[in-house]
């Protein structure tokens, strides 16, 4: 034993937690490569952008108050946590988590990670129009007053829905369909793209986004293995089915793509995977291998019908400009996670992940085992849960953005939308052809950062 190697310290679980927030982490990168390619090539500079202006200015003010808030000492009904600087103190940092046999540091920063990704899936249902100026006030606000609350309520040993028997295993709620409703209700009142637009958003980079895909989809090993706070069996079970939840999702999300339009769609593949990815996160390392398949296929298909049917149909859904389709690849389809979680929770591996505690257990499973009571008692629970996310962050995003309207415009004006990412922010994404005379006329088009052709 040292200094740097307490007896509570387990060197395993640590390394293990720190590769997780490093995959995490990744997957906000792999949503900036996402975003560069998957929009019009007007705005990859901007939308890529906006994805690393929310991960920095995250880490920022998660370190200033958003962990405290989110995981600290009660202030309020148990809803939320009392927010001081404990973070910057180096004791706070290196002392015990208040969970898991690491420091305090490596929790903050998986945290970090959660929090981090949760802002940067907001920015896809807002891309193509939202003035830059509003952004970097609406990520710390909505970070203080709406993702702390959800995460306190849920995740924190002192939360009012984690001890009432709420399940989300990794983020389903917290991150998934708080994001989803977040973004389309930002997104209606940021108003929506110019009509050219939202008839014609061609992606720039098809590869490009298939990369990101790629860095998130590998990364999800981290966000739902990261979950049990240690390197154990359920660690294994969580990792495994949320790989085999996605590759039957993005399947059935293809067969579907094919039926309907007689081609693959490649931007559709990526949807079917996210939708994997999001349903099995509340329930990766509560249920079993046949459960993740078998929610693998209603989240290829039910996200499916409510983006490519539902949508076109529903006069609502279709006023509202939801760039990426981000509430139906994430508030619906953490929604059917949650409630497939309340059905599919295996009674051993709650017990992995929650403790004895016999109030967590899948509807089959209760009902198998005399306890249906309990197990419609769960179900409504886990409704209970996606309610209290859907009021707070419908009420708090609205909250926000009229309050940031007072200040500067949430949407940016004709001129600049029809202009894109020069306008905004002088640059261009393809800058470098003909010369490079678009790069000469941006902002950093000057000597020091050209080279000349020999």
């Amino acid at each position: 034993m040292s200094t740097a190697t307490p007896d509570w310290l387990n060197k395993g679980d640590n390394a293990w937690q720190l590769t997780a927030s490093t995959f995490v982490a990744l997957q906000s990168i792999g949503l900036v490569i996402i975003y560069g390619g998957i929009v019009k090539k007007k705005w990859a500079v901007n939308s890529a952008f906006m994805a690393l202006y929310a991960f920095a200015a995250t880490m920022v003010f998660w370190s200033l108050w958003g962990f405290r808030m989110s995981f600290g000492d009660p202030l309020f009904l148990n809803v939320v946590g009392r927010p001081d600087f404990s973070v910057l103190s180096q004791k706070f940092l290196l002392a015990q988590g208040f969970t898991g046999q690491y420091p305090a540091a490596t929790l903050v920063f998986f945290q970090f990670v959660f929090a981090a990704i949760t802002l940067v899936l907001i920015a896809g249902a807002l891309l193509g129009r939202m003035n830059f100026k509003a952004w970097m006030l609406f990520v710390p606000l909505w970070l203080t007053f709406s993702y702390t609350v959800g995460a306190f309520s849920i995740w924190s040993p002192h939360g009012f829905l984690f001890n009432a028997g709420v399940m989300d295993f990794a983020g389903g709620f917290v991150i998934h369909l708080s994001s989803g409703v977040a973004g389309f209700t930002a997104a209606f009142w940021v108003g929506p793209r110019t009509a050219k637009d939202r008839e014609s958003f061609p992606p720039n980079n098809i590869i490009l986004t298939l990369v990101g895909a790629g860095l998130l989809w590998i990364g999800w090993a981290g966000f739902n293995g990261g979950a049990p706070y240690a390197a154990n069996t359920d660690t294994s079970l969580a990792i495994y089915n949320t790989h085999l939840c996605t590759a039957t999702s993005l399947l059935v999300w293809l067969c579907l793509d094919f039926m309907k339009f007689g081609k693959p769609s490649v931007i559709g593949a990526v949807q079917g995977m996210i939708t994997g990815l999001v349903c099995i996160t509340p329930a990766a390392g509560l249920v079993q291998v046949w459960a993740a398949m078998i929610m693998g296929v209603f989240s290829g298909s039910i996200p499916w019908f409510t983006m490519m049917v539902l949508h076109k149909k529903i006069k609502f859904l279709k006023y509202i400009d939801d760039t990426l389709a981000i509430f139906h690849t994430h508030a619906v389809a953490g929604t059917l996670g949650g409630l497939l979680t309340g059905i599919f929770a295996e009674p051993n591996l709650n017990r992995l992940f929650f403790g004895d505690d016999p109030k967590f257990v899948g509807l089959i499973y209760a009902i198998k085992n005399g306890r249906s009571a309990a197990g419609f008692h769960q179900i409504g629970m886990q409704i209970a849960g996606m309610a209290f996310i859907l009021v707070l962050n419908v009420v708090m995003t609205s909250i926000i953005c009229l309050g940031i309207r007072l200040l500067v415009p949430l949407r940016l004006s004709i001129e600049e939308m029809t202009i894109g990412d020069d306008s905004v922010h002088g640059e261009d994404a393809y800058a470098v052809w003909g010369d490079g005379e678009t790069f000469e006329q941006s902002m950093h088009g000057n000597q020091h950062y050209i080279i000349n052709n020999v």
